[in-house]
C-alpha cells in the first residue's frame, strides 16, 4: 500500500460511501474538509454534515472553513502536505486549493461526463428519460466539470426508477471507482484523457434545481410527466396545484407515478378515480398517481388518500 497521504473533501451522505471505501482499503486519509455546521430542523439546532459525523467516528481530523481562500485554512492544508485531494459532493474549489497536491485534485461526478455537467446530474438524467448513466472520476481544473477524465462506470436507469434509486446505487459504484482511481494514480498506471464534445450535438447539462424546474404541467405527454416525477423524487418533489370539486386549491407533490395505456379522458389534468386508483389525464394518456403529498399532510399512497377522502370526483391538477 502506498504511503501517500489523501485529503478528503465532501459533505452529504453521497460522499460518505467514498470516504468509507478509501479508509477500508487502507489509504492514509490524513484529514477531512467539510461544510461548517448549519442550523437545521424545527429547532434550528446546529447540525454537522454526514461526512463530518463519519469522519469523527473514524477518528479523522475535520476542517470546516467558511472561506476556502482563508490564509489560515491554506496554512492548514500546507501543514497536512497531502499528495492527493479527493472531492465528492463538496463545493467549487479555488485554484489556490485544487492546485496544491502533487497528484492533483480528483472529483467524483454522478454522470458520464461530459454529459450532465452541473449541480444535479442524477436528477436531470432521469428527467431527460436517459436509459443509461454512471459515474466519472476526473481531474479538477478551472471550469466546473470540464477536467480530464480518469475512469467511468455506467449503470442502467430502469423505467420506474427515481433519482433517489439512482443516487443510492451510484453512491456505491462511485466509491469503488474512486478506490480504483487512486490506486491507478499512485502506481502510475492511470492516464487522464481530455473530455471530447461534439459541437454539433452538445451534451445535456444539469443545472441546479430551482422551483420552476419542479413544476408539473399536464399538457405534456405522460412519459414526460412521469420522468419529471421520477427525476424529482424523493427530493425536492415535483409539484402542482390540486383543485377539488368545491374550488379549494392545495399545493400537491406527486412522488411516484406509473405509465398506463389508457387514453386521456376529459381535460388535461383532470382526475379519474377507479376504485383505489387515481389517474390524471396528460396530453396523450392517463398517468397513474401512486404516491403524493397534499399540503399540510404526510406522504401517502393514492389508495390511502382515497380511503381517507369522501369524494375526489371533479378534482383537477394544474
Amino acid at each position: 500500500m502506498s504511503n501517500e497521504r489523501i485529503l478528503f473533501m465532501g459533505t452529504p451522505d453521497f460522499a460518505v460511501a467514498t470516504l468509507n471505501a478509501l479508509v477500508a482499503d487502507g489509504f492514509d486519509v490524513c484529514a477531512v474538509v467539510t461544510a461548517p455546521d448549519r442550523p437545521a430542523g424545527r429547532g434550528r439546532q446546529l447540525r454537522a454534515s454526514a461526512v463530518k459525523e463519519r469522519a469523527l467516528e473514524l477518528g479523522l481530523p475535520v476542517l470546516q472553513p467558511e472561506k476556502l481562500k482563508d490564509p489560515a485554512f491554506l496554512s492548514q492544508l500546507d501543514a497536512l502536505d497531502a499528495s492527493l485531494y479527493i472531492v465528492v459532493a463538496f463545493r467549487m474549489l479555488p485554484e489556490v486549493v485544487w492546485s496544491k497536491p502533487k497528484f492533483g485534485t480528483v472529483n467524483l461526478h454522478g454522470s458520464l461526463l461530459p454529459a450532465f455537467r452541473g449541480a444535479a446530474p442524477i436528477n436531470w438524467a432521469v428527467i431527460n428519460g436517459e436509459q443509461l448513466t454512471g459515474v466519472t472520476t476526473f481531474r479538477i481544473q478551472h471550469a466546473i466539470d470540464t477536467g480530464d477524465l480518469l475512469l467511468q462506470e455506467d449503470t442502467p436507469i430502469g423505467p420506474e426508477e427515481t433519482a433517489g434509486d439512482i443516487h443510492d446505487r451510484l453512491m456505491h459504484i462511485g466509491a469503488a471507482l474512486m478506490v480504483r482511481t487512486v490506486h491507478g494514480l499512485f502506481d502510475g498506471s492511470l492516464i487522464a484523457s481530455p473530455q471530447v464534445i461534439d459541437t454539433n450535438a452538445p451534451p445535456p447539462e444539469a443545472p441546479k434545481i430551482d422551483p420552476s424546474s419542479t413544476r408539473l404541467s399536464f399538457d405534456k405527454p405522460a412519459q414526460r410527466v412521469h420522468n419529471l416525477v421520477r427525476g424529482m423524487s424523493p427530493y425536492p418533489g415535483a409539484w402542482c396545484n390540486w383543485t377539488n370539486s368545491s374550488g379549494t386549491v392545495a399545493h400537491c407533490k406527486i412522488l411516484r407515478t406509473r405509465l398506463t395505456t389508457a387514453p386521456t379522458k376529459g381535460s388535461m389534468g383532470s382526475i379519474e378515480q377507479l376504485s383505489e386508483r387515481l389517474l390524471v389525464s396528460c396530453s396523450d394518456h392517463q398517468l397513474e398517481i401512486l404516491e403524493l403529498q397534499l399540503e399540510g399532510r404526510r406522504r401517502m399512497s393514492a389508495a390511502e388518500l382515497i380511503r381517507g377522502s369522501r369524494d375526489l370526483a371533479g378534482s383537477k391538477l394544474s
